[in-house]
């Protein structure tokens, strides 16, 4: 398992919304190890023939992707998922935009003239995702994966189809 990679703890909570096999294909690959691929390759923004071989043969993770994307199943999956996060109560739907942290243009009156403070070192955000449940964590992968695909199908509306 990578960093990153769901636990076997948080993969039961969405297994049962997960599609099954029709059965005309034959037997599925195990679905923990091939959707793991899927936010490892969003995230990371590899070719899908660079995954590393702990996803499996990357074509299986293409062909698993390709039709969820497609049919809206990742949608669907995420929708699921939150409301089953929010019938448990974990999920907490409060937003509060204050105008203290709304922050202006650089070019508007009083924009600060020093240099930008060095980045952080890697680990940094690491202590910010302490906290997080485990509805939390597959939440935000989920939403990750949903946002590619809808960023994919924008720019790829207009072009014609591609070979992989």
């Amino acid at each position: 398992m990578g960093r990153g990679d769901p636990t076997d703890g948080e993969w039961g909570r969405p297994r049962p919304f997960l599609p099954v096999s029709n059965g005309r294909c034959g037997r599925w690959r195990d679905h923990h190890q091939v959707i793991d691929g899927i936010p490892h390759r969003v995230r990371a923004g590899v070719q899908w023939r660079d995954l590393p071989e702990r996803f499996g043969p990357w074509r299986t993770v293409y062909e698993r992707h390709r039709p969820w994307s497609a049919d809206g199943t990742w949608e669907r999956l995420l929708q699921q998922v939150q409301a089953a996060a929010d019938a448990a109560g974990e999920i907490d739907w409060d937003i509060s935009v204050d105008s203290t942290i709304v922050r202006a243009h650089q070019h508007a009156a009083g924009a600060r003239t020093d240099p930008p403070p060095t980045p952080a070192s890697k680990g940094a955000d690491k202590a910010e995702h302490q906290n997080e449940t485990p509805w939390q964590s597959l939440v935000g992968r989920l939403v990750e994966v949903v946002l590619e695909v809808r960023a994919r199908a924008v720019r790829g509306a207009g072009s014609p189809a591609r070979s992989i």
